[in-house]
């Protein structure tokens, strides 16, 4: 049995210029929707694609071990990296 899809109950509102408005209704109309249904489904996959490496890391086995191994290191001076840090940059 299908479930029911989730209500939308919340509104984002947009404001676009007139040639980004028309070039959005062509495309909408080439993939069969409205503009709202265009703009959802490229806003999440959009949002997925931003946040995927974000939220998951994968390698393989010997790449994650050679992935630990680095993190397990001592942690070694960096001199230059200090000096970068400690001195003002060219906005102050």
């Amino acid at each position: 049995m299908p479930t029911a899809a989730p209500s939308k109950s919340e509104r984002i509102d947009v404001r676009a210029s007139m040639p980004v408005k028309q070039l959005l209704q062509k495309a909408a109309q080439a993939a069969h929707k409205n503009v709202s249904e265009f703009l959802l489904d490229a806003g999440i996959v959009a949002a997925n694609q931003t946040l995927a490496d974000r939220l998951r890391f994968e390698l393989p086995p010997e790449q994650w071990a050679a992935f630990q191994a680095a993190l397990d290191q001592p942690v070694s001076a960096k001199p230059k990296l200090k000096k970068l840090l400690n001195e003002p940059g060219l906005l102050g």
